[in-house]
């Protein structure tokens, strides 16, 4: 079956102005999560002698973009590994250094609806795993974490207020027989939250959200990811991140904070002792959000927020 890899690419426009690849033609760029291969064909086509890095922990989205983008075979690196090792990526391809850079920590439309357990409302075995070749499961997760563990995951990353009627009712339903689809566990939810005002659209989505990230490590990796790139950011060149919900974005901004800030010394320090300087200035000054019409088109852009940094 040929693989349909959708996914909106939110914010293009807006992603391709910041990165200004026009600018600086011949560098080396980087999609940190190529995905459909929108964000990546918007900057290959720009591009004279420069090359493109774009990696993907999905093989779908590498198979399928590399299809999609073959006539620009000769500007581009398709790598199946995990954002977070760019430094190694760009070195075993011969490249130290970056001329811009985009992370885009969105999941994609084709890995909600295939068979993949990420959707709530499609049947399918709790999975949820981006890269296919890793053990960890939701299936893992939802039976084998203790309650104190499910409780921080459901509330840190799901921003979920009904976390401990949640949980208490996966930890009971999970001691009758383990639960092994993803429609099972969204019944578990909906009869969890049955008895109290339930705001915020389907009441398993915020733990589906919290579970995901989870398995695939994604709040871990954005923070030491984003640093390695800043790290290799040649000068005047930017990096660009679109983040969907405030725990992706905290992180982003207080990233891009740390490559601005001069000296970190407690206040009251008469003297700089620790030689910090700033590395990089910000772009954005407040997160950049989709334009009315994208939201027309592509109502779950909603959520996304964009920032950008600049190298010093």
């Amino acid at each position: 079956m040929k693989i349909k890899f959708e996914h909106y690419p939110v914010m293009i426009a807006e992603t391709i102005k910041y990165l200004e690849v026009e600018r600086n033609p011949d560098g080396i760029y980087a999609d940190l999560t190529c995905g459909g291969g929108s964000h990546s064909e918007e900057i290959a086509k720009r591009l004279t002698g420069g090359k493109l890095i774009s990696i993907d922990r999905d093989a779908d989205a590498i198979d399928f973009s590399r299809e999609k983008l073959k006539k620009y075979h000769d500007k581009i690196y398709f790598v199946k590994d995990n954002y977070v090792n760019i430094k190694e990526i760009a070195g075993n391809l011969g490249f130290e250094k970056l001329n811009g850079a985009v992370v885009d920590l969105g999941i994609s439309t084709y890995q909600i609806e295939a068979d993949r357990g990420f959707s709530y409302i499609r049947d399918s075995k709790l999975d949820m795993r981006m890269d296919r070749d890793q053990k960890l499961t939701a299936y893992e997760a939802v039976n084998n974490l203790d309650k104190n563990k499910l409780r921080e995951i459901l509330y840190n990353y799901g921003e979920e207020r009904h976390t401990e009627l949640i949980v208490s009712r996966i930890i009971k339903k999970r001691q009758e027989k383990p639960i092994e689809t993803t429609l099972e566990l969204a019944d578990i939810i909906k009869y969890a939250v049955k008895g109290v005002r339930y705001a915020g659209g389907h009441p398993a989505k915020r733990t589906f959200q919290a579970i995901r990230i989870y398995v695939n490590g994604e709040i871990e990796n954005i923070e030491p990811a984003l640093d390695a790139v800043e790290s290799m950011l040649e000068s005047k060149s930017r990096l660009v991140a679109i983040s969907f919900h405030s725990g992706e974005d905290k992180i982003v901004k207080r990233c891009f904070a740390k490559y601005e800030k001069n000296c970190v010394c407690p206040p009251d320090m008469p003297v700089c002792g620790c030689n910090k300087r700033a590395t990089s200035r910000i772009l954005t000054k407040k997160p950049v959000y989709p334009g009315k019409e994208e939201l027309e088109e592509n109502p779950p852009s909603e959520s996304a927020r964009l920032r950008a940094v600049e190298k010093l």
